[in-house]
């Protein structure tokens, strides 16, 4: 008797269409995890496709004589002299003889040098400083090419283009044939990507200037925003009086992680630019602002991690004798720590990535030389993938691709260190 009720109920239609909801709400949750995990997919795919070519770099190696009477005509191997001498005719001059160009073909002469970067003449200046012996020698450098050769040897200019359609002659493309030919041309890893400043020319551009500069904000952040989010999220979950004040606070604290970020970068200009002076394009200045965006998020992670430990800690801490400021810093705060962590790290995470402030501040500008310190004008990581995003060259393309790998990567390691501090510190209940 109850095997046939129990078989009526499990086939009655009001389980079936209760287990029919349940498959459909299933099937919904793995459909929508699939169309995210695919949305990912296709936007790192996306990235990595037109940025790792830029962690490649195409060079020329061409002999280049250096001429005494050019570099040190006086012989005293003074710096001063040998860093304002003129290698750009140095290698004006190697290049044309290296392709046998006639002097008085001057579109030709013009070609020639196309091939090469306008920094080439840096690179030069580079060796010699490096190693003053070698001044009257002929030596073999290897020169960055341009962007253009750059993107022949990738392939991403189309040969069978007319000449009058593409921006590589055919007199450069039998340069290039000839160069690789001859094992003149190579191919490494792009350091200056990591090493060089703001460039007009995207073969010579890098992020060495916005690493720098978002490290000095990251900085910024860390010693203002967490102690003073950490010790807010104290007072407030511990110490601080249940009232419409502590009520009120509360309240504007919540509103504010919520804030568009633009509206920081408002606040920032106004207090820190206008109000106190401060130099524009400064990392100071993008550190108090990202501080300030910053600290909402770490209040409410650490009074969260507080009110996460069971109330029994205190309990039988209090109970021994011990005070509320022993058994706060003592027993509770202790091990709240993996959570406070956790949510320091996503708000650091977020500053790093953020945008919109740091415009507000004037942070886009054209920086060669990296800062020595944080009051002197910077850039960020985002903003430097902004600036080329926005460029209408072709190689920084590629660049804006690799910087956002760079940027991605590390967004990763920092999730990656707190999702480790997280189960290194954490206490199961």
């Amino acid at each position: 008797m109850s095997d046939t009720t129990g078989k009526s109920t499990m086939s009655s239609p009001l389980t079936v269409r209760r287990r029919k909801a349940e498959w459909r709400f299933r099937a919904y949750g793995v459909a929508a995890i699939a169309f995210c995990f695919l949305a990912i997919l296709v936007l790192f795919t996306s990235i990595i496709t037109k940025g790792y070519s830029a962690f490649q770099q195409s060079h020329i190696s061409i002999p280049i004589k250096l001429d005494a009477a050019v570099i040190d005509p006086d012989g005293k191997r003074d710096p001063d002299t040998l860093i304002a001498a003129d290698y750009a005719s140095l290698v004006k001059q190697s290049v044309l003889t290296a392709l046998a160009v006639p002097e008085d073909d001057k579109p030709a002469r013009k070609h020639a040098m196309e091939l090469i970067s306008d920094s080439s003449d840096t690179q030069v200046r580079d060796v010699v400083l490096a190693n003053p012996a070698k001044i009257g020698q002929t030596v073999n450098i290897s020169l960055t090419a341009s962007d253009n050769v750059d993107a022949v040897l990738k392939g991403n200019i189309d040969r069978t283009v007319p000449e009058a359609d593409r921006q590589v002659s055919d007199q450069q493309l039998s340069w290039i044939d000839g160069l690789k030919k001859a094992g003149k041309i190579s191919e490494d890893f792009n350091t200056g990507l990591f090493t060089n400043g703001a460039s007009s020319k995207p073969e010579s551009a890098g992020l060495w200037v916005a690493i720098i500069g978002s490290f000095y904000m990251m900085l910024i952040v860390i010693l203002i925003a967490v102690p003073f989010g950490v010790a807010s999220a104290i007072y407030l979950e511990e110490f601080a009086p249940k009232n419409r004040w502590t009520d009120l606070i509360e309240v504007n604290v919540n509103n504010l992680a919520a804030v568009p970020s633009i509206v920081f970068g408002l606040l920032g200009l106004a207090i820190f630019i206008n109000g106190f002076g401060l130099p524009r394009s400064a990392s100071l200045v993008g550190g108090l602002v990202l501080a300030l965006m910053t600290l909402p998020t770490i209040i409410i992670a650490t009074r969260a991690a507080l009110g996460s430990i069971p109330p029994s800690i205190k309990e039988a801490a209090m109970g021994v004798g011990a005070s509320k400021m022993q058994t706060i810093f003592h027993h509770v705060l202790p091990l709240a720590i993996p959570g406070i962590l956790t949510g320091t790290i996503i708000g650091l995470v977020r500053a790093l990535g953020e945008t919109a402030p740091l415009l507000m501040i004037g942070m886009v500008a054209f920086i060669v030389d990296p800062p020595k310190s944080i009051l002197e004008p910077a850039t960020a990581l985002p903003i430097q993938i902004y600036m080329w995003a926005t460029s209408a060259e072709r190689g920084f393309a590629a660049r804006t691709g690799a910087a956002t790998i760079v940027l991605l990567l590390f967004s990763f390691l920092m999730n990656a260190g707190a999702i480790y501090l997280r189960r290194k510190f954490e206490r199961r209940w």
